[in-house]
């Protein structure tokens, strides 16, 4: 999920550790290199997924019967909270905004309309705000949270939510880019993206992954590494805590806020 290019050395020295760990549990098939060269939907269609991330919001619709939840990883990030994590809501440095009601009537840049972080986190901030269902005048699909900073850059768009996580890379990795953005809030706390495996995988396969995954996490010689990746460790959580993704857009729903439908968004 946080795969930037600037990443990609600690993230491949990350899953060499967690490789090896993966085997010592006896895990066969366990391949050496990250797979990147495919769309993560269609890795996650494959029958022999091994081990994957994804958004809190995939695991709870169109995915929940596709994917098996394994743990959820905890980052070491500003507004993060163990196994939680929240978006920030960002406006340009120059914006006159301090608060978020007087972003009404502001353009709006999204990363897509099926992420929580950068859309539906949103819900729970806005909906209650709305007037007759909207509150901002325009909605647009950026297709990342790199891109929706971009947008904001260039004049095309006032705010948007960016992932805690992503923000506190970029902050290191792409300063150039967050430092004319401000921070005004914070939405709420939801579950950070989980490990996933495929569906239909034995109690045991899931088990052994939850163990490669914590001798990784506490392998010395990976600490270079989940430092730069921002990891603190995992847990392990139960269902209802990721049931309050959907329950954050169902209540959005139920107040008739339609400013992120997809038929709305542009």
């Amino acid at each position: 999920m946080y795969d930037l290019p600037e990443l990609r050395p600690a993230t491949d020295a990350w899953w060499a550790g967690v490789a090896r760990a993966l085997r010592r549990e006896g895990l066969e098939d366990v391949p050496d290199r990250l797979t990147r060269k495919h769309y993560t939907e269609t890795i996650w269609r494959r029958p022999d997924l091994l081990l994957s991330q994804t958004c809190g919001y995939d695991i709870v619709g169109e995915w929940r019967e596709r994917l098996a939840y394994v743990a959820t990883p905890c980052y070491a990030a500003p507004g993060c909270d163990g196994p939680l994590y929240c978006s920030l809501i960002v406006v340009p440095r120059g914006s006159p905004a301090r608060v978020v009601e007087e972003l009404r009537g502001a353009r709006c840049t999204i990363n897509g309309y099926t992420s929580h972080s950068g859309c539906n986190a949103l819900k729970a901030t806005f909906a209650p705000l709305a007037r007759d269902g909207r509150f901002f005048r325009s909605v647009t699909v950026s297709g990342s949270h790199v891109m929706c900073l971009a947008s904001m850059e260039r004049g095309e768009a006032d705010v948007a939510a960016i992932d805690c996580v992503t923000y506190a890379l970029l902050v290191r990795y792409r300063p150039r880019l967050v430092e004319n953005t401000r921070v005004v809030a914070q939405t709420v706390a939801a579950p950070v993206g989980p490990y996933v495996t495929r569906s239909g995988a034995s109690d045991d396969r899931i088990a052994r992954l939850r163990g490669g995954l914590g001798q990784a996490m506490h392998d010395p010689g990976l600490a270079v590494a989940r430092t730069d990746l921002l990891l603190g460790g995992f847990e392990i959580l139960p269902d209802e805590d990721y049931a309050r993704i959907r329950q954050i857009e169902t209540d959005a729903m139920r107040l008739g806020y339609r400013d992120f439908s997809p038929e709305t968004v542009t």
